[in-house]
């Protein structure tokens, strides 16, 4: 079993930025793939970004490429998503996920563990 905890979402304002932490423990092994996810409300998860644990490659959906940057922490067992130029329609409860799998994935059904999700809300 892998445990995911979030940490770092919060009320701010348009144009600021934040980072959010995604602390791991358990059985992680640091292979396969980590990801960011949000929803906003009324909406489906969406897919944010990923990181592979092994190869440290990176992939971003469009609505957020140039403005988040996803990074890890091997000695940490830390995932982070730095978001810059925060937008409202960026206003979401973010997730973070993993997968045992090294071939990453944007797609939500294809990962098995889940945080609680943390609240990132931008204020105009």
């Amino acid at each position: 079993q892998v445990q995911l905890v979030e940490s770092g979402g919060g009320l701010v304002q348009v144009g600021d930025s934040l980072r959010l932490s995604c602390a791991a423990s358990g059985r992680t092994g640091l292979r396969g793939t980590m990801a960011w996810f949000r929803q906003a409300p009324g909406k489906e998860r969406s897919f944010v970004a990923h990181i592979s644990w092994t190869y440290g490659t990176t992939y971003y959906a469009d609505s957020v490429k140039g403005r988040f940057t996803i990074s890890k922490d091997n000695a940490q067992k830390t995932v982070y998503l730095k978001m810059n130029s925060l937008k409202p329609d960026d206003t979401a409860v973010y997730y973070c996920a993993a997968r045992a799998s090294v071939f990453t994935t944007p797609n939500v059904s294809d990962y098995n563990y889940w945080g609680q999700g943390t609240q990132v809300t931008v204020s105009s």
